[in-house]
């Protein structure tokens, strides 16, 4: 269970702050206000209580950027070392709950995804409230107005034929979801797997791609990719454990070679998926040619740039509130630490595991 920090808290070991530092052994001080007070030599001031030590690393939490949290749990995010997650798909009712009730993990709402009459998720594992119908760009502007009424954060749109040949949303009715998202305010956010519906994304102006896509893109596609500045969340682990990571692999490197913001995501609910922060995940963006740093940053200061997410920067700023992890080994040389963290803090509240 977390706990207030009472006068505040010592953590001594390796600590990254974020981008692109090197780790180096340092303690970081937590004041009782929840923010860092210190972050360099131990000068043993005071008498606060001591976590961590020798072989201990320090470092931010972890941002994932795309979770179905009825598949999981709001209150094992924290624990976990995730402070904050995005929920991109949910009935509406369920969304707001969990954005109200989490303590110390920013939990980003989508609410229902808009999808065309018929389409996806809604004849498979959304057919429960998580889609919502727009077949119009009159409907669709009235689905986005009353969705941000109800204070979805970023709005999600399904743009997913399947095998079996489910309707997707036309061109002018992803224009009229991205043109009243934007005038509310809201960033859109696109499930588009081929190449043809990441060129219908673009086109309407979206703003994220909620997965790597997993047909092969070609080159003039990533280049439109990187020339809208649209970020891509990574998925990658569960399109391996669905038969699907070839494609979404070479799309990652593809992708992050032209210059692609990608954010780390897991799509928590799926194939293959657990809950807290998969190692699996960070691997493949590792090799997706970011390298296990490169692979830490896009789970931290890159993913907490996800349109939604609020009161995370992914570092460690003196001055600023904590949001930090305290693991057993330094987790570049070591993914598998993130299983099991010792000490999660964010939001003036302590999880000690």
């Amino acid at each position: 269970m977390a706990a207030g920090l009472g006068r505040g808290v010592r953590l001594r070991g390796t600590v990254w702050p974020g981008g692109d530092a090197e780790p180096f052994d340092a303690t970081v001080v937590v004041d009782a206000a929840g923010h860092v007070a210190c972050l360099g030599p131990d000068d043993e001031a005071g008498d606060l209580p001591v976590l961590g030590g020798p072989g201990c690393w320090i470092g931010p939490g972890i941002v994932d950027a795309h979770v179905h949290l009825a598949f999981g749990a709001v209150d094992e995010c924290l624990p976990a070392g995730l402070v904050g997650v995005r929920d991109l798909g949910a009935p509406l009712a369920a969304a707001r709950d969990w954005r109200r009730s989490s303590a110390g993990t920013v939990v980003a709402v989508a609410g229902p995804i808009l999808t065309a009459p018929g389409g996806y998720p809604s004849q498979s594992w959304g057919a429960d409230g998580f889609a919502e119908f727009v077949s119009s760009p009159d409907e669709a502007r009235r689905a986005v107005h009353e969705l941000c009424a109800d204070g979805v954060d970023v709005v999600k749109l399904a743009l997913e034929p399947g095998p079996d040949g489910w309707p997707v949303p036309g061109p002018d009715v992803v224009r009229a979801v991205v043109d009243a998202a934007h005038d509310a305010g809201r960033a859109v956010v696109a499930h588009a797997l081929t190449a043809d519906m990441v060129c219908r994304a673009l086109d309407g102006g979206v703003d994220e791609l909620a997965h790597t896509p997993t047909e092969l893109l070609p080159g003039d596609v990533v280049e439109r990719v990187a020339a809208a500045g649209v970020a891509v969340v990574s998925t990658l682990q569960t399109f391996f454990c669905g038969g699907d990571g070839t494609g979404a692999a070479a799309n990652a490197a593809a992708l992050h070679a032209a210059g692609v913001e990608l954010r780390y995501g897991t799509d928590l609910g799926n194939a293959g998926t657990v809950p807290g922060v998969d190692p699996r995940e960070l691997d493949r963006l590792a090799a997706a040619g970011l390298g296990r740093l490169g692979a830490l940053r896009a789970a931290t200061e890159a993913s907490a740039r996800a349109p939604g997410i609020r009161g995370r920067s992914g570092r460690l700023v003196v001055g600023e509130p904590a949001a930090l992890v305290l693991l057993s080994a330094d987790p570049i040389a070591e993914p598998e630490a993130w299983r099991a963290p010792l000490a999660v803090l964010a939001d003036g509240l302590l999880h000690r595991n």
